[in-house]
């Protein structure tokens, strides 16, 4: 008889909201953050502790004058996103 997994949601939640974690979801994001800024540009990184779990952003680079205007943007854009996958 197979049994059915239940996940323990309160168990999970409050570890997302642990240090570690949050110290896992900057370190995962600046990583991408060097990646993507291995070119040219400046990326950031901005991350904060939500309602249910840690969350982080690369900001890319949207100096238009530097970029290339909105076809540079689009490109800082997707190479943030390649380097995720790197």
């Amino acid at each position: 008889m197979a049994r059915k997994f239940r996940a323990n949601k309160a168990g999970i939640n409050s570890l997302m909201k642990t240090p570690e974690v949050g110290a896992e979801v900057r370190r995962v994001a600046q990583s991408i953050a060097e990646v993507a800024g291995s070119g040219e540009g400046l990326f950031k990184v901005d991350s904060a502790l939500g309602r249910r779990r840690w969350r982080s952003a690369v900001i890319g680079n949207y100096d238009f004058p530097t970029s290339g205007g909105l076809a540079g943007s689009r490109t800082d854009l997707l190479r943030g996103l390649n380097g995720a996958h790197e």
